[in-house]
Parts: C-alpha cells; structure tokens; sequence
C-alpha cells in the first residue's frame, strides 16, 4: 500500500502574517491548497486582496485581515474577530518582517527599532493572541520565519539581531507550550528571490538576473531558493508528521547552515 505523508490541513484555520506577498503567500496559497482556511493578514490592503482573489479562484478559502503586528491591541481584537468568525486557530505563521539595511554606524535608532519592532515584538504580539485559541483545543502549530541572517550578515545587524532572537523565541516557546499539544518551530530561509531580495539588489545597483547568479554560485545545490520552497517546510511543520518535532530551526537554504 502506498504511503501518503499526513499533510492534510482540512479544517484548520491558519493565520498567515504578512501573507500578501512573496514567502507568506507562497505559504498561505500551499496551505488552502491542502484544505486550510487561511487568514491572510497584511499591512497591505491591495496584496491582500490579490492573494486572497488567487486562493478562492482555485477552489480554497481563504479572508483577508488587515494588520500592523506591531498594534498589540489590534493584533488581539482581529485573533478575537478570527475566532468569532471562523473558528479557533489551530495554525500560525509568524511571516511579517522587514528590512532596513545599513552598516552599524550608519544605523539610525529609528531602522533598529522598526526591524526588531515587526519581528520580534509582532511574533510576540501573534503568538500570545493565537495561542489562547490554541490551548483551549489542545493542538496547535506556531511556525515562525527566521533566517540564514541570522547567523550574522554585514549591513544587517538589525534583521541578523532580529531573526537570532526568533530562533531562541522558538525554542522557548516550544518548552511552554509542549504541553498543551503545541508545537513551536522556525523556517530560515536562504537565499530566495522575493520582492525582499529584489529590493536588496536595487539598493546594491545590481541587475536582479545578476544578484541571483552571484548568489547561485555558493549555494551547494546549485539554485536559488523560491517561496515555494520555504512553503514546503512550512507545511511539514504544519501537519501531523511533525506532531514530536519542537523547538527546531529548519534551514532552508540550498546546504548546510547551522
């Protein structure tokens, strides 16, 4: 008999942050896909409007939530309008984060504040709303986007500060909530071509083609990395073959990284 990995997210109801575009659409599009509704919430009106078009025009459901994850307070009330309106929250996937790179004496308070704020404080923010709903079911998956960077990137202390945080967030989080049939893990991205990258090449003046082969050649697999592939990982974290993994970072980067 053939066997079939357990993936099947019929009837959970996942939030995506920053799901409007690039890697968080990516994730929200592969988890409607496998029978997810999926909560895309974004800063962004018009990309939430697009991803959630793209989702129902392919048979998935999917609404759309708009959300600053740095707003505790309306972080908590659209959990709250979620729960009311759909179920409770059975997925998370903390994705919404920014860039604003610059060597570290040219770093201004304001490009440090506003990188940790979204990442850190809004995986906060998120977490703690999502997870009331989680306990009370007694299952959950928190998924949380971390990255290579965080193993330190010139012109990123910021960003590298940031996502190095998520990854002890991660683990910590899976200690605490283990108990209550939730697990807690991290995706770090490689090199992937997104609307983020593409912005990294124009600050650099470079050609995107020419950004991407600079970085396929140390990249052991010999590719660059797509959403699409970041989605695959998230969905492993998502489903019921990842039920005794906890408090891992996953690397997603074409090789070996930590």
């Amino acid at each position: 008999m053939a066997y079939s990995p357990r993936y099947s997210l019929e009837g959970r109801i996942a939030c995506v942050t920053g799901g409007g575009k690039g890697i968080g659409r990516a994730i929200a599009e592969r988890f409607a896909k496998e029978g997810a509704h999926v909560c895309i919430m974004d800063r962004d009106s018009l990309v939430i409007e697009e991803a959630v078009t793209a989702i129902q025009s392919q048979g998935g459901a999917a609404s759309g939530h708009h959300l600053d994850v740095k707003d505790q307070k309306k972080v908590e009330e659209v959990f709250q309008a979620v729960e009311e309106r759909y179920g409770r929250v059975s997925i998370l996937v903390n994705n919404a984060g920014i860039t604003r790179d610059q060597l570290l004496f040219r770093m201004s308070q304001e490009e440090w504040a506003s990188v940790i704020g979204v990442h850190l404080n809004g995986a906060f923010h998120c977490t703690q709303a999502a997870q009331k709903q989680m306990v009370k079911i007694g299952y959950g998956r928190i998924i949380t986007i971390s990255s290579v960077s965080a193993l330190g990137n010139k012109g990123q202390v910021n960003y590298a500060t940031a996502k190095a945080g998520l990854q002890g967030f991660v683990k910590s989080v899976a200690l605490e909530l283990g108990p209550f049939g939730i697990t807690s893990n991290a995706v770090a991205p490689g090199f992937i071509e997104s609307d983020m990258t593409k912005a990294t090449a124009r600050r650099l003046g470079k050609p995107f083609a020419d950004f991407v082969e600079e970085k396929t050649k140390v990249i052991p697999v010999g590719r660059s990395g797509k959403p699409e592939d970041v989605a695959g990982a998230a969905l492993f974290f998502a489903g019921e073959e990842s039920s005794f993994i906890s408090g891992q970072v996953l690397y997603v980067a074409g090789g070996p990284k930590a």
